[in-house]
């Protein structure tokens, strides 16, 4: 079984589960490098797991033993920290004082610890004071922060003073209507702010865990302000770094990789002035990362060690925003962003060598199957009976740049076998998800599948889309790679989230294509049509059975409108993709023919009636499918929308697609 957009691997995992050998590929290292994961830590026979875990343990004393050594975790009483909270500071330009910057000054609601602001007349900045046991009525001030509403607002004398975010960083746009700002971009070697720079950042509280339930199950841990001895093993651990930080970027152990402007890696360029990877880490992060990366190269197991480093770097930077309901930093990548924040958590070594490895993890031993993984474009594909995908498509994320993150601290010193592969996120190669490049690189890639399996075998896609146009594209896709859709199923596979509010899709389909049979099959739209109409309306019944079937027994539907709309394009990929020529056209030149601005194609009208087909069969509850018929576009859509407001089911997405699924 071959997979060649891999990702996270579970393709390639759950088919060697089924005893299958598996080819894996994927353009992109840290997909590879998860995959690797998958089939040989998660998969691995009873005897490596003992060696892997043995290799973390090793890994975890010595790093714990070196940053013990140093000092920078214990205080005067022996307690050791747990987490670091950091804050940015901005000169308020009415009253020149040094302002701290965070939405709230909530620290914990599970024990009423909030950070208080005591003015500092001689410095012109503030104090910031730790305040456990707080009153409620103290807990609701401190709610706001001083960043409220893209501002920086603060109370000097009883006076309220704001300043907009904008104005701080200097925003402005040129002649040319590109935006810039006056913050300095960082350059190579820095690792925290200048003293001139806008935004300054300070640390403002610790958690720490007392001495006597260090090595105990449930460890008593506590709030408190920032002293002169704190400070002083700040400026110890900064001292380390500024010493080191040239020598550690040329050994590879730190990153010293640029950041590319991008749709999504312009976010810290723009809002912080960082241009280089590691200046996403404060020095604390980096002092502890460089040791701990050291320690994994080193290790019997570094190719797994590497792994869990990688894995550690997501919980361990500036983008850990800090959780007042559980007391700990998050993860950066809790969404698929470089959010920067105004405050920010950082876990201590011991809190970050807590949760090192996979002791927990559940394993399968996959010792037997047999294995290949390459960084390759998906139109250079080994030879394979079956090859399953999750290609990208139109509303694809960005991973060609947030695993820039990763490949910045990892690219220098690959252990094997990871070094066979390509350190580099290859942006231009990546198929981007809609225009030209996109279809070219698909077909590109699924012709290459299908020269590269039996005349016998099979192709399973699994594609989310609601854009007709993207489906159109779809049907161009297969037809240039000479396969047909043979069957389309539906799978109801997401579950509900606050990331997922909208219009989302419920559901996954799985295209299975063989290649097409040899010889003509001409087809004119008169034809196709009424073909399509009957596929649909079986596709549509189907679901809908198992709909009735589902609620009768769970209390609500599996499906919901958006899914069979989507299952009426696949119908019409079904009957399509039979064809090798529509109207007198080969379907193959026309697929690869550039599209023109504002084109509708044969195949267009098609995919557009099958989802009008879909639609006519989507009858609100409580009428009559021939009154429903005699109604116009407008009057559906009405019943329609309101049929869907009095379930709960009504989102902003499902307005638009069904506004222009009936011609509204």
């Amino acid at each position: 079984v071959g997979d060649t957009f891999c990702g996270g691997g579970s393709i390639p995992f759950e088919a060697a589960r089924l005893g299958c050998d598996v080819y894996a590929s994927d353009l992109n290292p840290i997909a590879c490098m998860l995959t690797w994961g998958a089939l040989n830590i998660i998969g691995a026979s009873p005897e490596r797991r003992a060696e892997i875990e043995k290799a973390q343990r090793e890994v975890a004393e010595a790093v714990d033993a070196e940053m013990t050594q140093l000092g920078i975790e214990h205080d005067e009483y022996g307690n050791r920290a747990k987490a670091y909270l950091y804050c940015l500071e901005a000169r308020c330009p009415e009253t020149g004082w040094r302002v701290s910057m965070s939405p709230s000054w909530i620290i914990s609601k599970t024990r009423n610890v909030i950070a208080r602001l005591k003015p500092d007349p001689k410095n012109q900045c503030f104090e910031i004071e730790v305040v456990t046991g707080a009153s409620a009525a103290e807990m609701k001030a401190a709610e706001k922060g001083t960043v409220q509403d893209g501002a920086l607002v603060y109370e000097l004398d009883g006076k309220t003073h704001r300043t907009p975010i904008k104005t701080l960083r200097g925003d402005y746009r040129d002649v040319e209507g590109n935006t810039g700002n006056r913050l300095r971009r960082w350059e190579k070697h820095d690792f925290q702010p200048r003293h001139d720079d806008i935004f300054q950042e300070r640390l403002y509280a610790i958690q720490w865990i007392t001495k006597e339930s260090l090595n105990q199950s449930r460890q008593e841990t506590f709030f408190v302000s920032v002293t002169e001895a704190d400070l002083e093993r700040e400026r110890k651990v900064e001292a380390i770094v500024a010493a080191n930080l040239i020598r550690w970027q040329k050994e590879g152990l730190v990153p010293d990789m640029a950041i590319e402007p991008g749709d999504k890696t312009d976010e810290p360029i723009r809002t912080r002035g960082w241009t280089y990877w590691h200046h996403l880490f404060n020095a604390r992060q980096l002092l502890f990362l460089k040791t701990l990366r050291w320690a994994a190269l080193n290790a019997d197991e570094s190719a797994a060690m590497t792994l869990f480093f990688a894995k550690v770097t997501d919980w361990c930077n500036k983008g850990c925003h800090w959780h007042t309901g559980w007391d700990k930093p998050e993860n950066l990548f809790y969404n698929q962003a470089f959010d920067s924040f105004w405050n920010y958590g950082t876990r201590s070594a011991y809190f970050l060598l807590s949760q090192w490895g996979i002791s927990a993890a559940r394993f399968c031993n996959l010792s037997h199957c047999g294995t290949e993984i390459a960084t390759k474009e998906a139109k250079h594909p080994s030879r394979s009976e079956m090859f399953i995908t999750d290609p990208p498509y139109a509303d694809a994320v960005y991973y060609h740049e947030i695993t820039e993150f990763f490949i910045a601290w990892l690219r220098k010193n690959p252990p094997k076998p990871f070094d066979e592969w390509v350190w580099d996120s290859r942006r231009a190669l990546a198929i981007k998800g809609s225009g030209e490049d996109f279809r070219r690189g698909m077909v590109a890639a699924y012709t290459a599948m299908a020269e590269h399996m039996p005349d016998n075998g099979m192709q399973c896609v699994m594609f989310t889309h609601q854009d007709t146009g993207v489906w159109s594209d779809m049907v161009g896709i297969f037809w240039a790679a000479g396969l047909q859709v043979v069957a389309a199923w539906y799978i109801a596979t997401e579950t509900t989230s606050e990331l997922k509010k909208g219009g989302y899709v419920q559901g996954t389909l799985i295209l299975m294509l063989k290649k097409r049979p040899a010889g003509e099959r001409t087809g004119f739209k008169q034809r196709i049509m009424p073909a399509v109409r009957a596929e649909v309306q079986r596709q549509i019944e189907t679901m809908m059975h198992l709909n009735d079937t589902v609620k009768r027994k769970h209390g609500e539907p599996v499906f919901n409108d958006s899914d069979l709309q989507m299952a009426g394009y696949a119908a019409a990929l079904k009957v399509l993709t039979a064809y090798t020529q529509i109207g007198g056209e080969d379907v193959t030149a026309f697929a690869l023919r550039p599209r023109t601005r504002g084109e509708v194609t044969v195949v267009d009208e098609i995919v557009q009636q099958a989802a009008e087909a879909a639609n006519s069969l989507l009858v609100p509850e409580g009428l009559a499918a021939d009154t429903w018929a005699k109604l116009s576009g407008i009057e559906r859509f009405l019943l329609r929308m309101m049929d869907m407001e009095t379930t709960g089911a009504a989102k902003l997405d499902n307005y638009q697609n069904f506004a222009k699924a009936f011609r509204v």
